[in-house]
C-alpha cells in the first residue's frame, strides 16, 4: 500500500501560509477605507443637468430623453429576447441614465487634520499592501530556491 500524501494547508491565494497577513491587511484596509469614506460628503442637485428657460423661469432637463433608448431597447427585447439591437439599446440606455446620475453628484472631502488624513491613507494603502503580500508563497522551499542558484544552469 502507498502511504497517503498529506496535503499542506493552503492559505491566501492558494499559496502556503499568509493567512494571518491577509487578515491583518484586510482589517487595516477596511478600517482605512471606512475612515476615508466617512469624511466624504455626497450631495446632488435634482435638476443639475438642465437649463433655465428665461421667459417663464422654468428649469428643464433632458432626463426624459435619456429614457428613450432604454424604453425602445426593452420593447425590442420583449418582441425578440435575442435581438442584438435590443440589448445594445437597453445597455446603452442604462449607461446613459447612470452617467446622468453620476454627473449630477457633488462629492466633497470634509476638512480634517493632516494627521487624520495620513492615518486614513496609511491604513488603507498599508492594508492593501499586506493583502497583496499575503498572496506570495511563504514556504521555506520557495525561499531556498530563490537563495540558492540552480546548479544545472550556470549563470
Amino acid at each position: 500500500m502507498e502511504p497517503e500524501k498529506q496535503s499542506k494547508p493552503v492559505g491566501a491565494g492558494g499559496t502556503p501560509g499568509g493567512v494571518g497577513t491577509f487578515l491583518l491587511g484586510l482589517a487595516l484596509a477596511t478600517a482605512g477605507g471606512w475612515l476615508l469614506t466617512n469624511q466624504v460628503v455626497v450631495s446632488s442637485d435634482y435638476l443639475a443637468s438642465g437649463f433655465l428657460v428665461p421667459l417663464i423661469n422654468y428649469r428643464m432637463n433632458s432626463f426624459g430623453l435619456s429614457l428613450i433608448p432604454f424604453i425602445v431597447g426593452v420593447g425590442f427585447l420583449f418582441f425578440n429576447g435575442k435581438s442584438v439591437t435590443g440589448w445594445l439599446l437597453t445597455i446603452g440606455g442604462l449607461v446613459i441614465i447612470l452617467m446622468g446620475i453620476l454627473m449630477s453628484l457633488h462629492i466633497l472631502f470634509r476638512p480634517t487634520s493632516l494627521f487624520n488624513t495620513l492615518l486614513m491613507l496609511v491604513l488603507l494603502i498599508g492594508g492593501v499592501g499586506l493583502i497583496v503580500r499575503s498572496l506570495k508563497d511563504f514556504s521555506r522551499t520557495a525561499a531556498r530556491e530563490k537563495a540558492e542558484p540552480d546548479s544545472n544552469h550556470p549563470a
